[in-house]
């Protein structure tokens, strides 16, 4: 099967989110399989010297945006055996952000375009062209624009991912004919209309041939106003063609046994040397070097969804106990003053690194004892995925793909992989967490915690075969 996946961010290329994780690992899943897949993307400025010495211009074109005409240049470049083009415009992917520019709406107009214009060009005919959230939310659209008058474009199929409802890619009307050149027909209810603007997730949703969510929570939680984005309604209005798929993680990046980022590399057979990493993140972190205290960690974005209200109500109470609390994170000024005041506060207690690194990220993962994640929404979740890799036992709230990755632990039977809540209650968290501390002081029940954490299957091999289930489905209707 032929299958264009097109994506506005991939690691190891570029990340902000994930998208990028998701980008990066899926597409090789579906090679292995042996499918001819092909990712697109585009050509930042801030992408690693590394990679773009080593990328091949193929073709360049021009691509009409209204009255404007805008290079395109393609770039080829072929990672774990998966070709990667690159669509150079400096003028719109020169910028100091990947995202959060003033002309957001047209960037991402121009991407989207280029997406469907360049299979034609590349006499490259996909099966599938799998699009990713609002930034590639046009491109269905584009594609069954583009069928109404070119053979070419009949048969291909489109498949838009939902990774997160919370972000659309709202903008004014005006960008609909000035800038897509598309028709104002699709300008409706039932189309791209969104109160007053045009939404690029809506069009996604409307104009795909599948979609699908990053969990099978997620796909029935969005379905209602709580968790819809004002956007319920619409998917209701496509829910016979929804799908929840979870995400998986990409094992050998994430790989204890192997990862580099590590102090000292350890897997279930020698569990024991986890304790070196602990170690070195308290030594890092300024922390007193105790291997007896448990130690919570959080490596997230600082914003409301993330249940960092929650955090707050219940952290000078929950200090109170003999622990340690690492955080990793940037985001919102609230809570960025909020953490920098507790570890002021409780200097031997909670140090918070208003910044994100990836090798203290991976340290964070392998040398805490638990890993804090109380989501208010949470759309699949990759970081729970990659502290159940390394023995870090993950405390979540019951939504989205924390519900569905995430089954709490029964010391009577043994089974679980972590510790859960339901109620977006701050108490409901600090129960919970206490629970959790209480099981830690019996060192053979948390050892076999650890064991059913880190022998938890998350990679792609299960969800690369639901995609592929799903793509041969739409491609033969």
């Amino acid at each position: 099967m032929k299958i264009l996946y097109s994506t506005s961010e991939a690691v190891p290329f570029i990340k902000t989110g994930g998208l990028a994780d998701v980008a990066g690992s899926l597409p090789i899943a579906l090679k292995e399989k042996g499918n001819d897949v092909r990712v697109i993307m585009p050509l930042y400025s801030s992408i690693s010297k590394e990679y773009k010495e080593k990328m091949k211009k193929i073709c360049d074109f021009n691509v009409d945006l209204g009255w404007r005409r805008q290079y395109a240049g393609v770039f080829s470049y072929t990672y774990n055996d998966v070709i990667y083009y690159f669509i150079d415009n400096e003028y719109y992917f020169k910028r100091d952000k990947i995202y959060g520019e003033w002309d957001d709406g047209e960037r991402f107009i121009f991407f989207s375009k280029v997406i469907a214009l360049l299979p034609k060009i590349l006499s490259f005919k996909p099966d599938i062209v799998h699009s990713n959230d609002w930034h590639t939310g046009l491109v269905p659209l584009y594609i069954k624009d583009f069928s109404k008058g070119d053979p070419f474009y009949k048969d291909i199929k489109t498949v838009f991912t939902i990774h997160n409802l919370k972000y659309q890619g709202v903008f004014p009307v005006g960008i609909l004919e000035d800038v897509a050149g598309l028709p104002i027909e699709y300008y409706i209810d039932d189309g791209v209309k969104f109160y007053d603007n045009v939404n690029f997730m809506k069009a996604g949703i409307v104009y795909s041939d599948a979609l699908t969510t990053v969990s099978n929570s997620y796909s029935e939680e969005i379905k209602y106003p709580y968790f819809g984005e004002q956007l319920d309604g619409i998917i209701r209005e496509n829910e016979d063609k929804l799908v929840g798929i979870v995400n998986g993680i990409d094992c050998t990046k994430y790989d204890p046994a192997t990862d580099k980022a590590l102090s000292e590399n350890y897997s279930i057979e020698t569990l024991h040397k986890k304790k070196e990493n602990k170690s070195a993140l308290q030594k890092l972190f300024n922390l007193p070097q105790r291997e007896d205290i448990p130690l919570i960690g959080m490596v997230s974005r600082l914003e409301s969804m993330k249940g960092l209200d929650l955090v707050s109500h219940i952290l000078d109470e929950l200090l109170q106990e003999d622990i340690q609390f690492v955080l990793l994170g940037t985001g919102d000024k609230k809570y960025e003053n909020m953490f920098n005041n507790f570890s002021e506060k409780y200097p031997d207690k909670l140090t918070s690194r208003i910044y994100f690194n990836e090798k203290e990220a991976h340290l964070i993962y392998a040398g805490s004892d638990i890993f804090l994640m109380p989501s208010m929404k949470e759309p699949c979740g990759i970081s729970q995925l990659i502290a159940l890799r390394y023995g870090s036992i993950p405390i979540v709230r019951e939504v989205g793909g924390l519900k569905d990755t995430i089954t709490h632990y029964s010391q009577y039977t043994g089974q679980g992989n972590g510790f859960n809540f339901k109620n977006f209650n701050a108490h409901d968290l600090l129960f919970t967490i206490k629970d959790a501390l209480s099981l830690y002081t019996d060192r053979e029940k948390w050892k076999r915690l650890m064991i059913n954490a880190m022998n938890s299957k998350n990679d792609w091999e299960k969800s690369s075969i639901e995609y592929i289930e799903l793509y041969n489905h739409t491609k033969d209707k």
